[in-house]
C-alpha cells in the first residue's frame, strides 16, 4: 500500500517552532581532555573519556549515571558540605575519589567554572546511521523518533534530548550540517540524556526520512499553517516527530519528505511555541495516546 500524504503543502512555511532559547537546567557540562599531570589514572579505559565539572554537574553524574563516572576529583582542604557529600557518595558507590590541588582542577576544566569538583566520565557511545533500522525493528512496531531540522541554540538541543527521553524516545535525529551538535552546554542543558540516548547525526536529511519511510515509519512535521491537529494523528505505531529550526522552521526537502504537516492547537492567539517546548508537548501527546 502506498504513502498517502494527510496534509497538502502549500506556500512557504511561516512562524515554525520559533522561540527564545530554552531555560538550561542542571545536568552534565563535559570538555575532552588530554590525561592530568600529576593525576594517577588506575587503568586504560576502553572508551575515550571526558571531564564533567561542576558541583551540579557531578553530583547529578553520581547519582543518575555512576556505571559511567570513572573517578572524582575534589579540592584539597575543600569544606563545601556537599563536596563532602559528592565525596562520601563516590565512595560509597566505589568510585576512585582524589583531593587534587585548585591548579589541577583549573587544567581540567579548561575554563569552565568547576567549583572544586570534576570527574572523569565515559564518552557515550557514537551512533552509526546505519544502525537506526535495528533500533526501529527492536521497537516492535511502537518507534518513536525525534527529528531536529537545524536547531541552532545548543540550548534547545538539550531541552529536546532531555524531553526525548523522559518521553521514551527510541533516538533523536539530526543533521550533520547547519545544525548544532551535542557539545559540552548540550550535555549540561539535556540532564544526561545526551550520553544515554541514542542520537544519530545524518549526513543527509531528506535521505534519512526516505529510509525511515521505507521501514515503517510515518513522518510528521510540526508546521504552524498546517490544517490538520496533533491530537487528531494516529500516533500510536512507528513515528517520527520533525520540528524545524529556531527561525526558518522545516526545509522545503525535509517538508516534502513528511508524510503530514501538522500543526500544535494554541487557543490563546500565539503563533509559535520554543522547538524545545514543541517537541515536549508532540512526544508526549504520542505517550498520551500509547498509553490509552
Amino acid at each position: 500500500m502506498g504513502r498517502r500524504r494527510l496534509a497538502p503543502f502549500s506556500g512557504r512555511m511561516r512562524n515554525l517552532l520559533a522561540g527564545a532559547a530554552a531555560t538550561v537546567v542542571p545536568g552534565l557540562a563535559c570538555r575532552t581532555r588530554a590525561p592530568l599531570p600529576g593525576v594517577h589514572h588506575n587503568a586504560p579505559m576502553s572508551k575515550p573519556s571526558q571531564w564533567i565539572v561542576g558541583i551540579n554537574a557531578v553530583a547529578s553524574a553520581l547519582e543518575h549515571d555512576a556505571e559511567h563516572v570513572r573517578e572524582v576529583l575534589l579540592e584539597a582542604g575543600g569544606k563545601n558540605p556537599r563536596i563532602i557529600e559528592i565525596e562520601q557518595q563516590a565512595r560509597r558507590k566505589e568510585i576512585d575519589v582524589r583531593r587534587v590541588a585548585q591548579q589541577a582542577l583549573d587544567g581540567v576544566a579548561g575554563g569552565v567554572r568547576h567549583q572544586g569538583a570534576a570527574a572523569r566520565y565515559a564518552a557515550a557511545k557514537t551512533w552509526d546511521e546505519h544502525e537506526l533500522p535495528a533500533l526501529i525493528e527492536a521497537a516492535e512496531g511502537k518507534a518513536l523518533l525525534l527529528v531536529l531540522d537545524g536547531v541552532q541554540d545548543p540550548h534547545n538541543l538539550g531541552a529536546c534530548l532531555r524531553s526525548a527521553a523522559a518521553a521514551g524516545a527510541t533516538a533523536v535525529v539530526i543533521p550533520k550540517d547547519k545544525a548544532v551538535q551535542v557539545n559540552a552546554t548540550v550535555r549540561k542543558t539535556s540532564a544526561g540524556a545526551a550520553d544515554t540516548l541514542p542520537i544519530f547525526s545524518v549526513t543527509n536529511l531528506s535521505r534519512t526520512l526516505r529510509d525511515l519511510q521505507k521501514a515503517g515509519v510515518w513522518i510528521y512535521g510540526l508546521a504552524g499553517e498546517a490544517d490538520a491537529s496533533l491530537y487528531a494523528i494516529d500516533l500510536k505505531g512507528n513515528v517520527a516527530l520533525v520540528m524545524g529550526s529556531e527561525g526558518e522552521g522545516l526545509r522545503r526537502l525535509t517538508r516534502d519528505n513528511c508524510d503530514a504537516l501538522v500543526k500544535i492547537p494554541m487557543p490563546g492567539g500565539f503563533e509559535s511555541l520554543n522547538v524545545s517546548v514543541a517537541s515536549g508537548v508532540a512526544l508526549f501527546e504520542a505517550v498520551r495516546q500509547r498509553q490509552s
